[in-house]
């Protein structure tokens, strides 16, 4: 695997396989119980954020790589400025120790060309997990790649289960503390240049408070979770309860989060472990 530079790469296709770099990240039993709190957990739910019974979010994984497809936008490969944060995707190998360090290994996996633009596949991998983010960028396709896998089909049928995500009007506030500071969610100014009518939940933040909702409503423990997926298909704002459907049985489900008649978050799946 090389690296390859803004300067040598000259379509977006060149960028498969590029190596993104190691890093080890350290983090305490506070910045995981600030994360468990950032994405919805409660003040009674004691393993999640009283350190003498901790038991880390296995999504908190997510923060500790946000610099990888970081990375990759600062060399070049896209511009930062119109990419979207298209899906993502979490495989848990072994539960995160409640402090430490992780020693992280980035790459670019596929880069698929769907015409008016390509998609990134930035992969993070280490002993605990492996996580994928999916980058759509505008503008950089047309390069003569293959357009990769569409896009899933949506469950149908009665929902075996549903819920209500609740969040807090200060959620992205406290959510961007734990690294991702863009200023689409605070700053009111920068997201009426994205038409948005104030700021937006974090789409990371949102997919990991659904799956403690899930959890609460499937009667297992959200520090379980083994492997999530989901798409970002609409903004949602701080303070706004959308609706959680559900399909399946903690081991497989397929879910959805809707705002009204509009899909934030579609093609998702989570599985939970049975202790």
């Amino acid at each position: 695997m090389t690296v390859i530079t803004s300067e040598a790469a000259k379509t977006a296709g060149d960028w498969r396989g590029a190596d993104l770099g190691t890093r080890t990240v350290a983090y305490t039993e506070r910045d995981a119980i600030l994360y468990a709190l950032a994405v919805g957990a409660k003040a009674t739910e004691l393993d999640l954020v009283f350190e003498d019974q901790l038991r880390v979010l296995p999504t908190f994984a997510l923060t500790l790589a946000q610099w990888a497809p970081d990375a990759l936008g600062s060399a070049g490969a896209f511009d930062t400025s119109t990419a979207l944060h298209g899906s993502q995707e979490l495989k848990v190998l072994a539960p995160l120790p409640r402090s430490g360090e992780v020693t992280l290994k980035a790459s670019v996996g596929e880069v698929w060309d769907k015409g008016a633009a390509a998609v990134f596949e930035v992969k993070v991998e280490c002993e605990y997990f492996v996580a994928t983010w999916s980058l759509f960028a505008p503008g950089a396709g047309g390069f003569g790649g293959e357009r990769g896998p569409s896009r899933p089909a949506e469950p149908t049928g009665e929902p075996s289960l549903t819920g209500v995500l609740t969040t807090a009007k200060n959620q992205t506030a406290m959510y961007r503390l734990l690294g991702d500071k863009h200023h689409i969610h605070i700053d009111p100014e920068a997201a009426a240049r994205i038409n948005q009518p104030r700021p937006i939940m974090h789409g990371l933040c949102t997919l990991a408070a659904s799956t403690l909702e899930l959890a609460r409503v499937a009667g297992v423990h959200p520090a379980d979770l083994v492997s999530l997926e989901g798409r970002f298909a609409a903004a949602i704002h701080p303070g706004e309860s959308p609706s959680i459907v559900a399909w399946g049985t903690p081991d497989d489900l397929a879910f959805q989060v809707t705002k009204g008649d509009q899909v934030a978050i579609s093609g998702a799946r989570v599985s939970f472990s049975a202790h």
